[in-house]
């Protein structure tokens, strides 16, 4: 790079870098997009209803297809063990509330770890 500076060599590779890895930011990702696009219901509201219904602290949550219905899962630890509560995230309605059990715990973070 004859008759270019080193830092405006630097600057033209960061702008090619930052050209070529935008779109790929922008696009996307999936699965994830396509629900959050089904959802009626923001995140927000859907955790203010499911702590109305499990007062306590969410420990995880997230959008996901379950039994054909689009529901936010949250996993909330309340003074008597860590509730699963799913709302509906068409009709904000609550699905499910259950207990989770050690085992059952244990068994959720290990599907969801990276493979």
């Amino acid at each position: 790079m004859k008759g270019f500076s080193m830092s405006r060599s630097i600057a033209i590779l960061a702008s090619l870098l930052l050209a070529t890895l935008q779109p790929l930011c922008s696009q996307p990702s999936g699965k994830s997009d396509t629900l959050a696009s089904q959802a009626k219901i923001s995140r927000v509201d859907a955790e203010k209803i499911a702590l109305a219904r499990e007062p306590g602290t969410i420990k995880e949550g997230e959008l996901e297809k379950e039994h054909g219905k689009v529901i936010y899962s949250f996993d909330i630890q309340t003074s008597n063990g860590v509730h699963e509560v799913n709302v509906d995230a068409i009709t904000g309605k609550v699905v499910e509330d259950s207990v989770e059990s050690p085992a059952n715990e244990a068994k959720e973070q290990k599907k969801d770890a990276p493979r």
